[in-house]
């Protein structure tokens, strides 16, 4: 009878899934569209979708954008948008997958140490690089060294380490990788308006070429992550059932720790550190859809793109035509949004 209900209540629970996942398609759309329009210039509707279809193919369409108009949504708008998009399903997804693998509701994507490392290899390069392009590469070494190092320490604790341990060292890694930037910041003090307007994040408009070198990190890290979806499911159980049904805990642990820092390590290369999106977008699909790794981290991916990608469309037209950085924007929703976390976080982690 047990086992009957169940799945009857299974079989309710899969329709109204479809009904959210088709919501965030809807979001998604909608977001990548207004990103496209908004703008100094002004672009009608009609002859963006006309363009974007054109461009996809569809037979009977044809552009009625002027050159400058297709260059401006094609080279500056389309490449923002859809860098936004990268770096927001990235960041939601990871912030999720962390809060999985450690049971922690508070726990985003910068939690062992990626956000200090990056911000220290994006000072250095500042500092001493003679070009502002080594920033990126710079900036995700940074935070690549930075993770692993709190994995060596984490595990150093042999038998004993733990989701609590990695944390631990996480907090210590953190520690040692900021004390180092401030003395480097402090040794070139003309470069702190260039390192904290990096810090604050914001996405650039230089064309294709920050998607393309994204692409394949956060495109390898969110497939990674959506095939431990149901193993993190059986790790919310904790960490001594999920041994005790055959799971590998310490080799999920290290998987879903190594995509989620090799995607979020390049999103804050192109696009610096933009916080609370790992925490905002897990939590609201929550609300709304129960904790189940298997519909939440999909959703993610579609919700974290769409609402950075508006997120980024008020940084650059709230004080237009100055830009805020988008980190700032993020934090607005962000920082009310932890009563809503820590309400809900009892319930949702027990």
């Amino acid at each position: 009878m047990e086992s009957a209900a169940v799945r009857a209540r299974s079989v309710r629970a899969l329709p109204r899934r479809w009904v959210w996942a088709g919501a965030a398609a809807a979001f998604l759309l909608v977001s990548l569209l207004v990103g496209a329009l908004v703008g100094p210039t002004r672009l009608g509707v009609g002859d963006v979708l006309a363009s974007l279809l054109a461009h996809a193919g569809v037979p009977g369409m044809h552009p009625h954008l002027s050159a400058t108009d297709e260059t401006i949504l094609w080279q500056i708008r389309l490449p923002r948008v859809v860098l936004g998009a990268l770096v927001g399903a990235m960041l939601a997804t990871a912030g999720a997958s962390y809060q999985g693998v450690f049971r922690n509701p508070l726990a985003d994507p910068y939690l062992l140490g990626v956000a200090a490392g990056a911000g220290l290899g994006a000072t250095i390069a500042v500092a001493y690089a003679p070009s502002r392009q080594l920033l990126p590469p710079a900036a995700f070494v940074g935070g690549a060294v930075a993770v692993a190092l709190t994995y060596l320490i984490g595990s150093s604790a042999g038998r004993e380490r733990s989701g609590a341990t990695l944390v631990l060292a996480g907090v210590t890694v953190v520690s040692f990788f900021t004390a180092l930037q401030t003395f480097v910041q402090q040794q070139h003090s003309d470069t702190l308006q260039q390192v904290y307007s990096w810090i604050l994040g914001s996405l650039p408009s230089s064309g294709w070429n920050d998607v393309l070198l994204l692409l394949p990190y956060v495109g390898i890290a969110l497939a990674a992550l959506l095939l431990h979806r149901r193993l993190l499911d059986v790790l919310s159980l904790g960490e001594e059932e999920a041994a005790s049904l055959g799971v590998d805990v310490g080799r999920v642990r290290l998987a879903v720790v190594l995509a989620a820092t090799i995607g979020t390590a390049g999103a804050v290369a192109v696009s610096g550190l933009i916080g609370f999106v790992g925490i905002i977008v897990p939590h609201a699909i929550r609300l709304v859809v129960g904790g189940s790794y298997r519909v939440l981290l999909p959703l993610s991916v579609v919700v974290g793109a769409g609402f950075l990608v508006l997120a980024d469309v008020v940084a650059r037209t709230a004080l237009s035509p100055a830009e805020l950085p988008i980190g700032v924007v993020t934090a607005f929703c962000g920082a009310p949004f932890f009563a809503v976390v820590l309400r809900t976080s009892r319930k949702t982690f027990g």
